[in-house]
């Protein structure tokens, strides 16, 4: 059975091209949320295996929605996505329980090794 995931970025853009790399793998889209509010509601409802996170979003930003996440599931899976220049927020991002990140500009092998790591 495909491995899937949750995307969460406020850029469509960004959800596209993730979804895009993914789904050309073999993963299977659990949802997508364009914030970390969102992200938090659907995670509840669909139960993904993973969850590609942005870190900063409007409304919630993805290091609140980590911490919600793992509260409620500390067997979670995320992996952050960050552009560059962030590192305390993705330094805070892991320490609170994130697999990886990975920088923007997305590379699709660097995606897809973050996510097989982080799930096999």
């Amino acid at each position: 059975m495909a491995k899937r995931i949750l995307i969460c970025d406020d850029a469509a853009f960004m959800r596209m091209m993730i979804k895009d790399i993914l789904t050309k793998n073999g993963y299977e889209i659990a949802g997508e949320a364009e914030n970390g509010a969102k992200a938090v509601e659907k995670y509840n409802e669909t139960k993904p295996d993973l969850v590609m996170m942005d870190i900063t979003m409007p409304e919630m930003d993805g290091i609140q929605a980590l911490k919600k996440i793992k509260a409620m599931d500390p067997a979670s899976n995320v992996i952050m996505c960050s552009a560059m220049g962030q590192q305390a927020m993705v330094i805070e991002s892991i320490q609170t329980g994130a697999k990886d990140f990975i920088v923007k500009p997305f590379q699709a092998d660097r995606v897809l090794e973050a996510v097989k790591k982080a799930i096999g």
